[in-house]
């Protein structure tokens, strides 16, 4: 897309969600850094339901550790890889303590050097409890990039950084929750609902373009 179409694109989609929000449920950044480290391969209505009672008695770094693992396990193990899901979790919380007075950190090299903390977690939470231009390349993301010739890529980071590239500065922070949203309601893995997509003329890939 030329910048002109790529403007274009975003101003429809902030049009039609002029507010866009996770639809993870959090309360503070550490539970969003826990809700954001359970989604991996895990639906956000499933993290959601497992966590509504967890973070009733632990919504902060130190009462994570002092729940103790089986008890956490318990109440995640409704959410795929809760084992290793729990045992990240339980160290990032003793990390935070130990190393960042139980808060969480706005940097993302210290983020990214927390257990079970990646590139897309850690943008997901600079962006969504900092308010951080950055860009989570999770696979809805990746796919509408690539679907519709937004910014090509093989690989998240090539699309991440693809997007930086192109997005204007006033779209920038809510860009990556648009295309979230985007490819989860509309341009779907399996198909595409071409008909009630609001940017499908400018799609490479629209059926009905």
């Amino acid at each position: 897309m030329n910048p002109t179409q790529v403007d274009l694109f975003f101003t429809r989609l902030a049009a039609e969600r002029p507010e866009p929000k996770s639809e993870l449920d959090f309360t503070n950044p550490f539970t969003l850094l826990v809700v954001v480290v359970l989604s991996a391969q895990a639906t956000d209505k499933g993290v959601n339901k497992a966590t509504q009672a967890l973070f009733q008695v632990a919504e902060t770094p130190e009462a994570m550790l002092a729940l103790g693992e089986e008890e956490l396990r318990n109440h995640i193990k409704t959410i795929g890889m809760f084992n290793t899901k729990a045992r990240n979790i339980l160290a990032l919380s003793r990390d935070l303590v130990e190393r960042h007075d139980g808060t969480v950190p706005a940097d993302r090299a210290a983020l990214e050097a927390l257990p079970g903390v990646g590139r897309k977690t850690a943008n997901v939470v600079l962006n969504v409890a900092f308010g951080q231009p950055t860009l989570a390349v999770d696979t809805h993301v990746f796919r509408v990039a690539n679907r519709t010739g937004l910014a090509p890529g093989k690989t998240p980071l090539e699309v991440e950084r693809a997007l930086e590239a192109i997005i204007p500065e006033r779209f920038r922070l809510h860009a990556h929750h648009w295309l979230i949203l985007h490819g989860r309601y509309v341009c779907k893995a399996r198909k595409a609902e071409c008909e009630h997509c609001v940017v499908r003329d400018l799609c490479a890939g629209c059926r009905l373009a």
